[in-house]
């Protein structure tokens, strides 16, 4: 089982599990999930690597921030995090929510980042998610934005709401029980839900830090995108003009929680892209 660690960084503590050794890998979770999104790839990685897996700012069981909730600023936090770690470099995995600041992290800071690999989310408004936004954003996108709303109709619901998240993010096939409840247990309650909110909030300005940084800059750190269902290839599409070493790769018959619907497709492209061998 991983080791739990409360970590102060940037104004916050973030709950860390640590486990295994060797070079390590930082993992960011998304929406709505903690660290034990990435427990089945953990375990496949702890043989040969150090896995580092916070819970975000003001999710989980990490401190209730109240703001920060932008990219930059999370990406601040994942820096500060591997600093106070003793952690010089390292690969970096994101996912969802967790892919804009692993991304700005490899952008601002190459010689932290030595490898990064992005998951089923978009970058902001960068050119090529066109096909995939052409219905518009996701519904909740826009609910999850107007401030006090969405906590004020769910709370007492949360249940049932990140039910529909995860049912619909596995295809229909759900997530282990336990799994489950932790993900329920750490998205109840009006603060949580306000956290977990002002991410979606927050994408302005995330969406601006990106477009920025890009403009200044190309992704140098060899990278690779993995999309399944619903975003597929458009990140892919994203980083194509902007990434100097980029590898695209898409897991079939799976739905948006990879780590969780997919866990050993997933192993499959991460170990040989964290040894720097070819991906097929």
């Amino acid at each position: 089982m991983p080791e739990l660690r409360r970590v102060a960084v940037n104004g916050v503590e973030l709950n860390v599990a640590l486990d295994g050794q060797g070079p390590p890998v930082l993992l960011l979770h998304g929406f709505p999930h903690t660290w034990q999104l990435w427990q089945d790839v953990m375990a496949g990685l702890s043989d040969r690597h150090t896995v580092i897996a916070p819970d975000l700012r003001g999710l989980g069981a990490s401190s209730r921030a109240e703001s920060g909730y932008d990219a930059a600023t999370l990406a601040d936090d994942a820096a500060a995090l591997l600093e106070q770690l003793g952690v010089h470099d390292a690969a970096v995995a994101g996912i969802d929510a967790g892919t804009p600041p692993a991304f700005l992290l490899a952008m601002r800071r190459p010689d932290l980042v030595q490898r990064l690999v992005v998951m089923e989310s978009l970058l902001g408004r960068l050119p090529g998610a066109e096909d995939f936004l052409s219905d518009g954003a996701p519904w909740w996108f826009g609910f999850h934005s107007v401030p006090h709303l969405a906590e004020e109709v769910l709370r007492g619901n949360e249940a049932r709401y990140v039910d529909w998240f995860l049912t619909t993010g596995t295809l229909g096939e759900g997530v282990p029980p336990h799994i489950r409840d932790a993900f329920v247990h750490a998205y109840s309650g009006s603060e949580a839900l306000r956290c977990a909110f002002s991410y979606y909030r927050a994408l302005p300005q995330s969406a601006a830090q990106v477009e920025r940084t890009v403009a200044q800059g190309r992704l140098t750190v060899p990278t690779m995108t993995v999309g399944s269902h619903p975003v597929g290839a458009a990140l892919e599409y994203q980083l194509r003009p902007v990434a100097d070493d980029l590898t695209g790769r898409t897991i079939e018959d799976c739905g948006h929680i990879i780590p969780l619907h997919r866990p050993q497709a997933l192993l499959d492209l991460l170990r040989p892209f964290l040894a720097g061998e070819r991906v097929t």
